[in-house]
């Protein structure tokens, strides 16, 4: 359960940081990002297609933050 909790703030930290980091540094904080979302996903923290989901709109968020 400890576990469970600390990777879940991991996860949530992660997906936080991408959306407020600048544009020159969201492909680096992205990059970081899916590594811990597809862990979840493969650890069944989250469903694989919340993890899916997750990066999805990640994506979407740092290709229109770089188009600005």
């Amino acid at each position: 359960m400890a576990r469970n909790r600390t990777q879940r703030s991991q996860l949530r930290t992660a997906i936080k940081k991408v959306r407020a980091a600048p544009a020159d540094q969201a492909a680096g904080a992205y990059a970081e990002a899916v590594s811990i979302i597809d862990r979840a996903g493969r650890k069944n923290l989250i469903h694989r297609n919340a993890a899916a989901r997750h990066k999805s709109r990640l994506a979407k968020a740092v290709a229109k933050a770089a188009a600005k």
